[in-house]
């Protein structure tokens, strides 16, 4: 079992190390009036798509994606938004996990200061990617989430091979179906614990496995 992050590399399950997940920018982000229900969203515009190894069956939508997988030995997909930020993220569907480790998470990046960070919301494993330090908790969306902090030394990244920290918030009342996840609720609460984020980069919501992972998602995703 590997007790390191993914994200992605087909090496994690030996060295812990990570890589950036491929991922796709199309679209834009300027807000949708929705006469329906007299609200506006964004346009989700970012499909974030990679695979190493096992069988990865991706299908993103306008407004979700839905993906299939077996044997999978490491992979990352989502939907979000090419620029992060304190938007409360809304998704709906279910995740089924039948093998290895797999999580869905609210995942991100930053630059200056170079951050990767999680919120997750679903991890078959009960830990996901939470590793290094733990250094709190806080209570959002109706459940405490322990807050690690860990550090990657020479490590893949959106720069390329470098030293970064992650932040992941690991909510202890897993669901794998739908709820909402107030970003700036975590954001606040590593800021007090001087886990400073940079100027944004891709936010998503992602499934992920290793290890063999099988399974499927599918959801639809928004904000407000």
């Amino acid at each position: 079992m590997l007790t390191i992050t993914h994200l992605l590399v087909a090496l994690s399950a030996v060295t812990g190390s990570l890589a950036t997940p491929v991922a796709k920018s199309t679209g834009d982000d300027s807000p949708d009036f929705d006469f329906s229900t007299n609200s506006i969203t964004r346009r989700q515009d970012y499909n974030q798509n990679y695979k190493t190894s096992g069988n990865v069956n991706f299908s993103p939508s306008s407004n979700g994606y839905s993906v299939t997988f077996s044997g999978a030995g490491d992979f990352v997909v989502g939907k979000g938004w090419r620029t992060g930020t304190t938007r409360n993220i809304n998704f709906s569907g279910s995740t089924s996990a039948t093998s290895g480790t797999v999580l869905v998470s609210v995942y991100g990046w930053t630059k200056n200061p170079l951050i990767e960070y999680y919120v997750q919301e679903y991890t078959s494993n009960g830990a996901g990617s939470a590793q290094g330090q733990k250094v709190g908790t806080v209570t959002c969306d109706g459940s405490v989430y322990d807050i690690w902090k860990h550090q990657q030394v020479n490590q893949p990244s959106i720069v390329g091979t470098s030293t970064f920290w992650q932040y992941i918030s690991n909510r202890q009342d897993k669901r794998p179906g739908s709820g909402t996840v107030t970003t700036k609720c975590h954001f606040d609460a590593w800021k007090a614990l001087g886990l400073n984020l940079g100027t944004h980069d891709y936010q998503t919501l992602s499934t992920e496995g290793w290890g063999n992972a099988g399974g499927n998602s599918k959801y639809t995703v928004s904000s407000s």
